[in-house]
């Protein structure tokens, strides 16, 4: 009795189903032929690609998170910086209502800002504003066109230094205030005293500083200049200008102030606009707000103009690498 397979030789073109060798999975079929080989197919079930997945955008709260840090960063600095402005307002305020000093000679912050809004709505404040600036800036410009280039002969020249180091000497050690009534009796209590006195007074912290930038130079740039056979006028333009902005700066910083100190003492005398004049002014008419109005708007101008001098100094000194690294 002939028994039956699943998988015989049979007849050719007859075909059958295996188990393929290595346990192949059910996608795998065998094809017998006539010789009895077999035959795998392989069929692998592989997902159809899909479109490609761009890269996730950067977050926009992650792009922002810099420009919020330094926003922050700033408004902490400002108020640190206000601290004690408003600290010296609020006593300013509460001083004189709890009788710690008497309001008539110092009358509460309050009243000084009602004082100074009036002044500035009829235009009083704003015309001595103008004529006090129009004078210091004038005797503050021509003081720095005369200080820088001649503060620079004398730091590089030594012979100038020696002709004329005695004289500066001499004048360098008397204040301006003393010379104030020299002024007036020679120029008159016109304008040209007054800017006179600005241009007296501004003169010296400019020059003296500037003559120290000269000189404290480093001698290596000096010699690296000079080894590379630059001429006198490309090396104050190259080397001694550059490494002198900061020092040169500072005293003009300083003369800033002194220009705006010494007009308010110069306007007292005989001007007739001006807020030295308006302080002088409401003294004598015992109108003591406003005169705390017009301090405080000296105050107030000598603070912009200080830091519209930094802001030139940063840019014109650009090229310096910060202390801190």
């Amino acid at each position: 009795m002939s028994s039956v397979t699943d998988i015989a030789d049979g007849p050719a073109g007859t075909t059958g189903t295996a188990p393929t060798p290595g346990g192949a999975g059910p996608g795998t079929t065998a094809t017998t032929g006539s010789a009895g080989a077999v035959r795998e197919d392989t069929a692998p079930h592989q997902p159809a690609p899909g479109p490609r997945k761009a890269a996730p955008a950067r977050p926009r709260a992650r792009r922002l998170r810099p420009a919020v840090r330094r926003a922050l960063y700033g408004l902490v600095r400002a108020g640190t910086r206000s601290v004690a402005i408003v600290a010296l307002l609020l006593l300013w305020e509460s001083a004189p209502r709890l009788a710690l000093v008497d309001r008539t000679f110092l009358p509460p912050f309050s009243e000084v800002a009602v004082a100074w809004w009036g002044l500035a709505a009829d235009g009083r404040l704003a015309d001595d504003t103008l004529a006090s600036l129009t004078r210091s800036l004038t005797g503050f410009g021509i003081a720095v066109a005369v200080a820088v280039p001649l503060g620079l002969l004398i730091g590089w020249y030594r012979r100038v230094a020696d002709l004329l180091g005695p004289l500066l000497e001499v004048f360098r050690n008397t204040a301006a205030l003393a010379l104030l009534p020299v002024f007036v009796l020679l120029l008159g209590i016109g304008e040209t005293s007054k800017i006179s006195i600005v241009v007296y007074a501004c003169t010296w912290p400019v020059l003296l500083s500037t003559i120290s930038a000269v000189r404290s130079v480093d001698p290596t740039l000096l010699r690296l200049a000079r080894s590379l056979d630059l001429p006198p006028v490309r090396l104050f333009q190259k080397v001694i200008l550059p490494a002198s902005v900061p020092s040169v700066f500072t005293g003009i910083r300083l003369a800033g102030a002194v220009s705006i100190l010494v007009l308010v003492a110069a306007e007292m005398i005989g001007a007739k606009a001006g807020l030295g004049h308006l302080i002088n002014a409401s003294q004598y008419n015992f109108a003591i707000p406003q005169m705390y109005a017009g301090i405080i708007t000296i105050s107030a101008i000598g603070v912009a103009f200080n830091q519209l001098l930094v802001t030139l100094e940063r840019r014109l000194s650009s090229w310096r690498v910060p202390a801190g690294g």
